[in-house]
């Protein structure tokens, strides 16, 4: 039984770790939101739609509610969205989101990774430009006229709307986020989103293959490590 149980030991310690980076993520974002946009989630749907999602993605309702009572109080930490963008391994283009109560630690944790992968951190701007930020919907259904009917009626601007294998996907800009899923929910009360979320589409792609890929995953593995990291995105696509 010593090396399964080792393996599975291992395994389940993880997924805890993997648990525990979630809920922090979302504590944070949802304490954030609160504090800045009021408790009361019928008056602030930036953190009536962080619940939806923190709920869909299984954070225990007491993570939620320790987060929202933290936010009453008015004290606390306070947390600043700060992205940072660079070159990873194999020559990719990297954008990392985070949340962070203090800055110069979350550069120099996040500069210490980059240098450790031989990958290079970029200056502002570097190569955002080369992203589209965008609030991405995608959702069950054929029906791609009555979506683009539905939002155009509630006046979104539409970026992009597409319907492959029985999934439409939706993409505005992230000011009509909510102006979007209230649309899209108003046409089809049932809807149920498999993706909705504020994220980052590179514009191109770029080929990652051979011991780039596993230096990769190791650079991945680490900025994921860190507590203030919330969103990796990246245009690599791994070959072989």
């Amino acid at each position: 039984m010593g090396r399964a149980y080792q393996n599975r030991k291992e395994s389940m310690a993880k997924t805890a770790a993997a648990k525990t980076k979630v809920y922090s993520r979302y504590g944070r974002e949802i304490y954030m939101c609160a504090k800045n946009g009021g408790i009361d989630p019928s008056a602030n749907l930036s953190l009536r739609g962080l619940i939806d999602k923190a709920k869909k993605d299984q954070v225990p309702s007491h993570v939620i509610d320790k987060a929202i009572d933290k936010a009453k109080g008015g004290a606390g930490e306070d947390f600043q969205p700060a992205l940072y963008e660079g070159i990873g391994p194999g020559g990719c283009m990297v954008l990392i989101s985070a949340l962070t109560d203090n800055g110069n630690r979350t550069f120099g944790d996040i500069r210490g990774i980059f240098s450790k992968c031989k990958a290079k951190l970029g200056s502002q701007g570097s190569v955002s430009h080369m992203f589209d930020h965008r609030a991405m919907f995608v959702f069950a259904g054929d029906d791609e006229e009555g979506a683009l009917e539905a939002l155009m009626m509630a006046d979104v601007d539409v970026s992009d709307i597409d319907c492959e294998d029985g999934m439409i996907t939706v993409l505005v800009p992230p000011t009509d986020y909510f102006k979007a899923k209230t649309a899209l929910t108003e046409m089809n009360p049932e809807i149920d989103f498999e993706v909705e979320e504020i994220t980052y589409l590179p514009q191109t792609e770029h080929p990652v293959s051979g011991d780039d890929i596993a230096q990769f995953e190791r650079f991945a593995g680490l900025l994921n490590d860190l507590e203030d990291v919330a969103h990796i995105y990246h245009n690599g696509v791994f070959e072989g």
